[in-house]
């Protein structure tokens, strides 16, 4: 009886505090856990330029910048790159910060060159940062070619000048062979200064920025000029050059530039057009735009080519640019002539066609003259 009392006795102290406990767990709030994401992390990830990315244990992106979506690093929750993929895990593994440079290829769109710098953020969450460098990537591929093709168009004449001089010492004994060996000098001499005039006009034009020596220009008298440039070689190729510019047309801009950027596209509609064809420059205004067209019926150019006609150095057909002494440096120039007097240069053309250049350019009328003076004299 005393054991049955004693176990009684125990037991209903032990429900009494089970009773109890349970009482004050019931009353207890239960402790918030942890965020995943640190406080302030999604401010700094609102404000980064940067792609960044935050994945969580489960290869979750948690967390991700505007600029990463734009990137097209990121698909709802998922990190799309599988090489970007990999360094997460890697990261997740040792914790070890890495880097590398990436080529992706996404589903849509051309290749996209990322520089990619993988950290452990806390315990379950590793940040992603990524920056696109497509853009300077392709800058520094053009500034290569740039270098390497300078050098290839220097030596050709520097190299053809080396070897006619030495014709000449070796036929002093001939008159005929060294009138015809310094004619050839003359030429290529006249290739080499037109080549190196091209790249210290567009060393200056790099900036595309509107020069100190701009002033109201008469569009008639630019396409004169322009067109009397090319005179000589349009006779000799029996090219009839026709002349269509709506009266009274003015442009602002610098006079020696534009010139440089007409008669490039008269000289190349003649260079690369037949015997006996047509070269037609007209001009008009357009939605307070002046239009100059040059347009030819020449050999075309394929539409594989447009894209990249306004490289420097690019030639479509680099045998017959050598053999007409071009420098595939033209087109550029204009390009960035263009740009640089406020106007942008749009292209139509197709094989056995011809082509149409047109640079579009803002008017300038006697009205702004005046209004120019009433600002500075106010």
């Amino acid at each position: 009886m005393i054991l049955a009392g004693v176990v009684g006795v125990v037991l209903g102290a032990l429900i009494t505090y089970v009773w109890r406990f349970s009482e004050r767990r019931q009353h207890e709030v239960p402790p918030e856990p942890a965020p995943l994401v640190p406080p302030g992390a999604e401010s700094v990830l609102s404000v980064l330029s940067s792609s960044a990315v935050l994945v969580d244990t489960s290869d979750t992106v948690v967390k991700a910048s505007a600029p990463a979506y734009a990137l097209g690093i990121v698909h709802h929750d998922t990190l799309g790159p599988p090489e970007l993929m990999e360094l997460v895990r890697q990261v997740r593994r040792d914790g070890q910060v890495r880097e590398a440079d990436l080529t992706i290829q996404p589903a849509r769109g051309s290749t996209q060159h990322v520089r990619a710098r993988v950290a452990p953020l806390t315990s379950r969450l590793v940040l992603v940062l990524a920056e696109d460098r497509t853009k300077s990537e392709r800058v520094e591929a053009i500034r290569r070619d740039f270098v390497a093709n300078v050098s290839h168009e220097l030596k050709t004449p520097i190299g053809a000048l080396n070897l006619l001089a030495e014709a000449v010492g070796e036929a002093k004994d001939d008159p005929e062979a060294v009138v015809r060996f310094s004619s050839r000098m003359h030429v290529e001499s006249e290739r080499l200064t037109r080549l190196v005039q091209q790249i210290i006009d567009l060393s200056r034009l790099q900036n595309d920025v509107l020069s100190d020596d701009a002033t109201t220009i008469k569009v008639d008298e630019l396409v004169a000029e322009a067109c009397e440039h090319s005179a000589t070689d349009a006779e000799a190729k029996h090219i009839a050059v026709a002349v269509d510019v709506q009266p009274d047309l003015q442009v602002h801009g610098d006079r020696a530039q534009l010139h440089a950027a007409v008669s490039n596209l008269v000289e190349n509609a003649v260079t690369y057009s037949p015997d006996g064809a047509k070269v037609a420059v007209t001009a008009e205004l357009r939605d307070e735009d002046v239009r100059l067209t040059v347009s030819d019926n020449g050999i075309g150019i394929p539409s594989a080519e447009l894209e990249r006609i306004f490289e420097r150095f690019y030639r479509v057909d680099p045998a017959r640019a050598r053999a007409t002494g071009g420098t595939g440096l033209g087109l550029s120039i204009v390009k960035h002539v263009a740009a640089s007097n406020g106007g942008s240069v749009e292209v139509w053309s197709e094989p056995g066609l011809g082509s149409s250049f047109t640079l579009v350019l803002p008017s300038y009328s006697v009205d702004d003259d005046r209004a120019d003076i009433a600002e500075e004299t106010a």
